[in-house]
């Protein structure tokens, strides 16, 4: 007797969120890909695969991803339609940039708030040239 078989799960546009915050968030605490599966117990491989929105992340291995990362694991998922929920989209919006990740830790790493006034106001100042330039 043949049983029919359920259809195979397809990727959707969550489970590549999902991936794109797993890789902003790795990213921003250092972490290798390689470091994060050996964490969790899968391989880098598999890691990429989440990352790149080709395979499915369990809830179980979410979990352990989470805690790895040291956040909830509603980080994860889309917030709702809030200024909350719209607020941290944003945010992994801006990590996704390259480099973003490299410049918050450095800035984090500067310890003297005069210093960090002072980065700040030159990065605002290279920004407004770029615009202005038209770039």
């Amino acid at each position: 007797m043949n049983t029919p078989s359920a259809p195979p799960k397809r990727v959707t546009k969550q489970d590549r969120t999902v991936g794109e915050r797993i890789q902003a968030l790795r990213k921003s605490k250092g972490f290798s890909q390689t470091a994060l599966g050996s964490a969790v117990g899968v391989t880098f491989q598999q890691i990429q695969k989440y990352e790149n929105g080709l395979n499915r992340v369990g809830a179980g291995r979410l979990s352990d991803i989470a805690r790895v990362l040291e956040m909830p694991v509603s980080a994860f998922f889309d917030g709702d339609e809030s200024d909350a929920g719209q607020e941290q989209a944003e945010v992994f919006d801006f990590l996704r940039v390259h480099g973003a990740t490299d410049l918050l830790r450095a800035f984090n790493a500067l310890e003297d708030d005069q210093v960090r006034r002072e980065v700040l106001t030159i990065v605002r100042r290279v920004a407004r040239f770029g615009q202005e330039q038209g770039t």
